[in-house]
């Protein structure tokens, strides 16, 4: 591609989208950003404020808009080549009380874009979605009498008498759990899930009717430096460190061996660049992660460790519903078709997150009010 190419990201002044931005303003693109700047990301005064804004502020053509705005996709859609689709609300359990919120940004901001790229001129030639691993639901098993099987949503009976592992009817022994490949069911347990499901499909539906590439990437849990430490509702690692460092104790869901694949936001961004940049990326989905679950008790020991601040840690058996026990990425497809290999392994990426953490101001601790809410609609148990 060439260096003159103009790149709309939507989210873009989000934690994935500047990174992005500054790295393809580095590769010489330039870039259009279309934002919201939310206050559950950025603060209560994002234009002053938010670290994540202020460093693409002046180096891109930033929009302050949302995508539910036919006239604010026409103004960010015009003269672009690209467009990579991040804008979104992105909590898990808040999408479960949330429900509309989530469907009218997430499907009807994609529907809008889709709309005006079916029916108006324009130069678009490739759309890349960000979709997520929580499209999945639980990840892919081997159950020794069955073979391969994807177990449902746990219930609320067996996780109140502490048994958190999935079952699978019919399977009497343990199920081991296997990398989630990009063939394996799409079953969500959330609206989130649900709604990210929805863009991916509508996009690479829509797009190659109408002459125009898509890619979908399914990131797995994104974390790294400039990540919102005042999000309570999303970013395991952000909810912790911003515990630890007001002294709070961290509670454990569920025994503590939940597991999740954490990417580091280098590595993420280094994928995001091969499929709009690669034309054999062009109609394919391919799974971003580094390939390996760490457990949550683990993340938790790990952060204490890096911050030196020795915080109470419970393993509760709290749970959340919508929760998934374990995912993770089997990498094999996009390394084969794009090359991507990630390069940093969970302890240097703690690492880097934890250096920049301590280089920030301490926020306020805004996580046991999101766990009232959840509570209070009878979902956190």
């Amino acid at each position: 591609m060439s260096v003159t190419k103009n790149v709309l990201i939507t989210g873009g002044a989000g934690f994935i989208g500047s990174n992005l931005s500054l790295k393809l303003i580095e590769k010489g693109y330039n870039i259009t950003v279309l934002d919201n700047l939310s206050k559950q990301i950025h603060g209560e005064n994002p234009v002053e404020t938010s670290p994540l804004y202020l460093c693409i502020k002046d180096k891109v053509n930033f929009i302050h808009g949302t995508v539910t705005s036919v006239d604010d996709w026409k103004k960010a859609i015009e003269k672009q080549d690209v467009i990579v689709h991040y804008a979104a609300e992105t909590g898990t359990g808040q999408s479960m009380y949330e429900i509309q919120k989530y469907v009218d940004i997430n499907i009807n901001g994609t529907a809008i874009m889709l709309d005006l790229l079916a029916n108006f001129p324009h130069q678009v030639k490739k759309v890349v979605i960000a979709s997520s691993r929580s499209i999945y639901g639980e990840g892919k098993y081997k159950s020794p009498e069955l073979g391969i099987v994807y177990p449902k949503h746990r219930i609320a009976a067996a996780m109140d008498n502490g048994n958190f592992e999935v079952q699978f009817e019919g399977s009497n022994s343990d199920l081991e759990l296997l990398p989630t490949d990009e063939e394996s069911k799409i079953h969500p347990s959330s609206v989130y899930g649900i709604t990210k499901q929805n863009q991916e499909q509508m996009i690479m539906t829509v797009c190659p009717t109408i002459g125009i590439a898509a890619v979908a990437f399914r990131y797995q849990n994104v974390y790294g430096p400039g990540q919102s430490l005042s999000n309570p509702y999303t970013g395991i690692l952000s909810i912790f460190s911003t515990r630890i460092r007001n002294g709070n104790a961290i509670n454990i869901f569920e025994d503590g061996k939940e597991s999740r694949d954490f990417v580091y936001i280098d590595d993420v961004v280094d994928a995001t660049i091969l499929g709009i940049e690669q034309e054999n990326a062009n109609g394919e989905i391919f799974n971003v992660g580094s390939g390996i679950a760490t457990d949550v008790l683990t993340v938790a020991n790990t952060l204490i460790k890096q911050y030196g601040i020795d915080v109470p840690v419970t393993v509760s058996g709290n749970y959340r519903l919508g929760d998934i026990r374990h995912n993770y990425a089997d990498l094999t497809k996009i390394e084969n078709k794009l090359g991507f290999k990630p390069k940093f392994s969970f302890d240097a990426g703690v690492k880097n997150f934890a250096k920049w953490v301590l280089q920030q101001a301490v926020t306020e601790d805004k996580y046991a009010k999101s766990i009232e809410e959840m509570k209070a609609k009878g979902l956190y148990k």
